[in-house]
C-alpha cells in the first residue's frame, strides 16, 4: 500500500537523498549544492518557497513529488513541478502514477490554471509518462538562467 502525505522537516533527510538520485540519473551529482538546512529554512518558514509530497511504503520514503507555485503573466497561478522522484526500485510499480495524481488534487484543490515542469530531452522514460498522462510536451522554449556567481560577476 502506497502513502501519499505533506513532507516532514524529519523528511529532509530522505527528501536530499533524492534529490541526489535524481542528479546521479541526470549525471548531475556534482551540481547538487542544496544542505538540509536550506531545506528546512525554504521549506518549512512562515512563507514556504517550496513544497513537497512524499510517497511511502511501509514508512520507507520511496518518492517525492517536490513543487512551487508559479505566476504567469498570460494565465495565472500554475504548480510548477520542480521535481518528480521515484526510487529506481519502486518505478514501473503505480507508484509514480500514484503520487503525480496526489499533484494533480492539489492543482485542483487549489483552484490552480494547470502545471507545469521541465524534462530533459533524453529521458525517454520520464517523457513517455507524461504523454501518457495527456501532457503537452514542448521543444519551443529555451531555458534561461544566472547562477548567484554569474550575479555577482555582472556587479549590477
Amino acid at each position: 500500500m502506497i502513502k501519499i502525505r505533506k513532507a516532514k522537516k524529519s523528511d529532509l533527510p530522505h527528501v536530499l537523498n533524492l534529490i541526489k538520485e535524481l542528479a546521479e540519473y541526470e549525471n548531475s551529482l556534482d551540481q547538487v549544492s542544496i544542505t538540509l538546512e536550506q531545506l528546512e529554512n525554504d521549506g518549512f518558514s512562515e512563507n514556504p518557497s517550496y513544497y513537497c509530497l512524499i510517497a511511502e511504503k511501509n514508512h520507507e520514503i520511496i518518492g517525492m513529488s517536490f513543487y512551487w507555485i508559479r505566476y504567469s503573466t498570460w494565465k495565472g497561478k500554475f504548480l510548477f513541478l520542480e521535481d518528480f522522484i521515484i526510487k529506481k526500485n519502486y518505478r514501473k510499480s503505480g507508484v509514480g502514477q500514484t503520487l503525480f495524481n496526489e499533484t494533480i488534487k492539489i492543482c485542483q484543490n487549489n483552484n490552480l490554471n494547470g502545471m507545469c515542469w521541465q524534462v530533459l530531452d533524453w529521458n525517454i522514460p520520464a517523457i513517455n509518462f507524461y504523454k501518457k498522462n495527456n501532457a503537452e510536451i514542448s521543444g519551443k522554449w529555451l531555458n534561461g538562467k544566472l547562477t548567484k556567481e554569474q550575479i555577482e560577476y555582472l556587479n549590477v
